[in-house]
């Protein structure tokens, strides 16, 4: 039986979308990777990737990026929504043309692209799209409310797919990251304290800023690899949860957001930025 499946990766330039694109490629899928950067997917080419320039707040880049595919392949089996960044910096601090641009990466984008490939697998019956939130998607932490914003709305989001695209055959499945090592903290800390650095906020901003870089050493954070070996599992399971937390801190994180109180959990994320 043929278990190779066509995959599109978004957001693979980098970090966990480049991981899981070596992880499928050598398991034999077709892999689609899509990207601004696509002189950093040059790695990924050479491994069998086919790569596509994407900026996934631009419509036609969008649009252009599922006519290539769809008119290659009979359609897509798996599509991996992955591109993403965080904004931080205190509410009164951020411009509302950067917190608008925050959900057009990480919220619009994505469904956007996830709306070009619905037709095609409601019509095959057969799909699976997995969403790449965060821990975030279920906690929050000081001077995060906009990505924060985001990944709340993803989970809220995702949950409704599921139930549309359930009677179609369509897995709609979340990988909640924990702690990675990625770029996430250097695309974090910068423009972090260029909003509120210098502001009233400013001391919890280089708390925060701290924090990050010390879950940013060597041994602060999960490998990338374990967001891959987590969608390799989804891609060979038939019936996958709807559900993956994995990586450092998900787990135990989004289990005591669950069980104890606001002020509690208040008091947890505050003790870890003083």
């Amino acid at each position: 039986m043929n278990t190779q499946k066509v995959v599109l990766i978004t957001g693979a330039s980098s970090g966990m979308g480049k991981e899981t694109a070596k992880k499928l490629l050598k398991e034999g899928h077709k892999v689609y990777v899509a990207a601004r950067r696509v002189e950093k997917m040059k790695d990924l080419e050479d491994l069998g990737a086919i790569s596509l320039k994407m900026d996934i707040t631009k419509t036609e880049d969008v649009k252009g990026v599922a006519k290539t595919i769809l008119e290659k392949e009979d359609g897509l089996d798996v599509l991996v929504n992955n591109a993403g960044f965080g904004s931080y910096g205190a509410v009164e601090d951020t411009s509302i043309d950067d917190a608008r641009y925050q959900f057009e990466v990480n919220l619009f984008g994505l469904a956007a692209i996830t709306k070009e490939f619905l037709p095609t697998m409601r019509e095959k019956k057969a799909g699976t799209i997995i969403n790449i939130s965060s821990m975030g998607g279920k906690i929050y932490t000081p001077l995060g409310a906009w990505y924060h914003a985001t990944k709340h709305a993803l989970e809220g989001w995702s949950d409704c797919l599921r139930l549309e695209l359930k009677p179609f055959n369509i897995n709609v499945v979340l990988v909640e990251p924990g702690l990675i090592k990625t770029e996430f903290g250097d695309v974090l800390n910068d423009p972090m304290m260029e909003r509120s650095g210098n502001t009233a906020y400013a001391k919890l901003a280089i708390a925060v800023k701290k924090g990050v870089e010390d879950a940013n050493k060597d041994k602060g954070g999960s490998d990338p690899a374990v967001i891959a070996n987590t969608i390799s599992k989804i891609l060979r399971t038939n019936n996958p949860r709807t559900r993956y937390a994995v990586g450092k801190l998900a787990k135990p994180l989004i289990f005591m957001r669950r069980w104890l109180s606001d002020r509690m959990f208040d008091r947890i994320i505050m003790s870890q930025v003083k």
